[in-house]
């Protein structure tokens, strides 16, 4: 084996290490993105309600049965804060088994 072959080899190992890692990257990314997109689509319902009503709902259970809120509840783990009803709630999802930063589950 020569000295370019084993250049070669070498190139292209890094190279699929690299098309690995931006894989992993592209795929967190998309993640994120989709838990930003259900989130949005609750505190939209959530905003709808406060229009028509003049009250932020206290629960997701009310904007799921009045204001046709639906996300895939199986592949999302939504925390829904309403601290009273003239206060936008705070909103947090999570897709369920995605590893958090701090290693957490």
């Amino acid at each position: 084996m020569s000295g370019r072959d084993l250049v070669k080899i070498v190139l292209v190992g890094v190279v699929l290490v690299l098309a690995v890692m931006l894989s992993g990257r592209i795929s967190n990314s998309q993640q994120s993105a989709e838990s930003e997109i259900v989130r949005q689509s609750i505190k939209d319902a959530a905003i709808n309600c406060y229009a028509v009503e003049g009250a932020y709902p206290s629960d997701l259970d009310y904007l799921r049965e009045n204001y046709m809120l639906a996300y895939n509840e199986d592949r999302y783990f939504v925390t829904y804060e309403s601290f009273s009803s003239n206060h936008i709630p705070d909103i947090y999802v999570t897709e369920r088994g995605a590893t958090l930063k701090n290693g957490q589950e």
